[in-house]
């Protein structure tokens, strides 16, 4: 019977939500844009509406539960109906951002697998487990709280070559955006997870989620927080490489 509760309401109307936006934005507020673009576009809006929503909802369901912090983390408590709410709402967002990429980039082997193995952590919390949402809702905010800038950053990315306004805002992002998702991505995120594992090893999710499912969660949390690492090492070699090109320009 568990595996028919994954077609919740909650679940399908979510992927409605988030299928409506994408096709809102890719046949009105992009329709103008190159075709090249114009689906990643649509992709950020609809990050933008999961993002956002995600991490306030996030850490309003954190406030509510003392059992989450970064000082104690507790696996004992079950998921509440609201925390498994936010849940469906990430599922269904992976899920349609998911399509996306299987439609327009199926060559894109390292975001395949990077919404996979996040579906595969909140597919099995949600509707196999039972335990452990307040943890994994608490990483969701600090791997969603850089989404606003971040698709700013994009939207302004993608329009660079055809608008001097857009290369000016991606230019100014640039810098903060790097510095923000260093932050989040290179020392908030990976003290959690650390204590995370500490709180694993030490046996506080003993009896309620098994040793094989906490273990492969660490490994694709980490694998995440690795691939984010490199990702944001990349832009910074390429923004201080075009920083040197522009002062060599200058001085020529």
């Amino acid at each position: 019977m568990e595996t028919l509760t994954i077609l919740k309401p909650n679940l399908v109307g979510f992927s409605l939500f988030f299928s409506v936006i994408y096709l809102f934005g890719y046949l009105i507020i992009f329709k103008d844009w190159k075709e090249k673009v114009r689906s990643d576009a649509s992709s950020c809006i609809m990050s933008l509406a999961h993002g956002t929503p995600a991490v306030i909802l996030s850490i309003y369901s954190t406030l509510q539960n003392s059992q989450t912090s970064f000082q104690n983390l507790d696996f004992s408590t079950q998921n509440t109906p609201f925390q498994e709410m936010i849940l469906e709402y990430s599922i269904a967002y992976f899920l349609a951002d998911l399509l996306h990429y299987f439609v327009f980039y199926p060559s894109d082997v390292l975001f395949i697998a990077h919404h996979l193995a996040t579906l595969y952590v909140f597919l099995t919390c949600r509707f196999v487990v039972h335990y452990g949402a307040a943890t994994l809702i608490t990483l969701l905010v600090l791997a969603e709280i850089t989404s606003p800038c971040q698709n700013m950053w994009s939207l302004a990315r993608y329009r660079r070559i055809d608008t001097p306004m857009a290369t000016k805002l991606y230019e100014k992002l640039s810098p903060i955006f790097y510095m923000l998702y260093s932050l989040v991505r290179g020392i908030l995120g990976p003290l959690f997870v650390y204590k995370m594992g500490l709180a694993f090893t030490s046996g506080k999710a003993d009896g309620v989620i098994s040793r094989p499912m906490w273990i492969s969660w660490m490994v694709v949390i980490v694998s995440a927080i690795l691939v984010s690492i490199l990702w944001v090492m990349n832009l910074w070699v390429d923004f201080f490489r075009e920083t040197q090109k522009k002062q060599l320009k200058k001085c020529n």
